[in-house]
């Protein structure tokens, strides 16, 4: 729920860098998984002792600028893109437990050998087995890569021919064999490593986001931002790509992609006051952002409505409805959802109002769609609502108590 004061920014384009950005990114990080490198990432305080059992090969050797560990609960199914070393994922392997799962997902052979090579080892310590390392791009989650290199292995490609044959290989595997099933996550996270995708592929990265969560899942991701676009010398600096610099996102632009995406409950959980490095005086921080999938779907008239509790004299949530403080709003069943369950980003501004009487889902009409609507207390009674009752009747005092 955002402030009706908000103004919209303008979404400016950047310049493309000249030189192979996938290229870069991937030998900076080989680098960084063979030999310590202390200037790819942020000073980061991790939540807990989750540190304790981890090998100090994964703790020095994974890069990372937040710790959106801290916002993942028990038994739930997480992606990291971009896993490293594996310290997120081991992390969270022991916040989720035995009926949870951690699926990392990297590019980079150099670190997912690290991270696999101590899967056992994690297991035995912590009681249970649940985390699994793949090969993949963060912007292709339908793509197994581990996968497609078997298949070059046995047709290696040395004509137009074989790559025709390759891309039609490519195009069965993520038909039949998807790296990330559709609505199969309950919480992507990632960490400093958005930034690090090419700018082209960077909306397929929000959407892959999107469709790998499921209903009601969530993003949470930790990153290098901007307040201002970075210069075309920052862009065309290989270094200051790969070092999470080049490729930043511009701090209200990064918001936009979330909206873009379809996600909801856009909420910034953690931005840091002093930047990371400042470069040509544009400041460089990291942000942490939590958002929702869930938001589409019919919208069904139930009856419901809900009061807005303040302080702002009203707000505007992401689908456009305008909720005033203090004032009986009619909203549709989604939305009524959508702001009262007790996981809703919204829910601790929200005073829930359901109809005296359920209307069942099947029985539900389609909701008349206003960006502003008051709903009269009658129709949440209902028109035959006739009771009457007196303080005589009611006992407001609970035993034992005096009131």
């Amino acid at each position: 729920m955002t402030s009706m004061a908000n103004s919209q920014s303008s979404v400016n384009s950047s310049s493309i860098a000249n030189y192979n950005i996938e290229q870069t990114v991937l030998e900076r990080y080989q680098a960084g998984a063979k030999v310590q490198q202390p200037s790819l990432c942020c000073p980061t305080d991790y939540d807990g002792n989750y540190l304790t059992i981890l090998p100090q090969e994964i703790v020095e050797k994974d890069y990372g600028c937040g710790d959106p560990t801290r916002y993942v609960s028990e038994g739930e199914t997480v992606l990291d893109l971009g896993s490293g070393t594996g310290k997120n994922c081991y992390i969270l392997a022991q916040k989720v437990g035995a009926t949870g799962q951690i699926i990392g997902v990297d590019f980079n052979d150099e670190m997912l050998k690290i991270a696999r090579k101590y899967q056992q080892d994690i297991a035995d310590k912590i009681g249970y087995y649940n985390t699994k390392f793949v090969k993949g791009k963060i912007q292709d989650l339908t793509l197994d890569l581990d996968l497609v290199e078997t298949w070059l292995k046995e047709y290696p490609v040395n004509s137009i021919e074989r790559l025709s044959q390759l891309e039609t290989e490519c195009d069965r595997l993520r038909q039949q064999s998807p790296l990330i099933a559709d609505n199969s996550i309950d919480v992507v996270i990632s960490n400093c490593v958005l930034n690090l995708v090419r700018p082209q592929d960077k909306g397929l990265l929000f959407k892959e986001l999107y469709r790998v969560l499921k209903r009601g899942g969530r993003a949470v991701i930790s990153d290098i931002v901007c307040d201002e676009d970075p210069t075309p010398t920052i862009i065309n600096d290989p270094d200051l790509w790969s070092g999470c610099i080049a490729g930043a996102f511009r701090e209200d632009q990064f918001i936009k992609m979330f909206e873009n995406a379809g996600f909801y409950g856009i909420e910034i959980l953690k931005r840091e006051e002093t930047p990371w490095q400042v470069i040509d005086g544009i400041e460089f921080r990291s942000v942490t952002i939590r958002a929702y999938k869930g938001k589409d779907g019919p919208c069904l008239e139930r009856k419901q409505s809900i009061i807005y509790k303040g302080p702002w004299k009203q707000v505007q949530d992401d689908d456009g409805h305008i909720f005033c403080r203090g004032e009986r709003m009619a909203v549709c069943d989604k939305t009524y959802q959508i702001l009262t369950r007790c996981d809703s980003p919204y829910q601790t501004h929200i005073i829930p109002v359901p109809p005296y009487q359920e209307i069942p889902l099947e029985q539900a009409t389609e909701f008349s769609c206003k960006n502003k609507a008051i709903r009269h207390p009658k129709e949440t009674k209902g028109l035959d609502y006739k009771l009457t009752v007196t303080t005589q009747d009611i006992d407001c005092c609970s035993p034992g108590e005096c009131c």
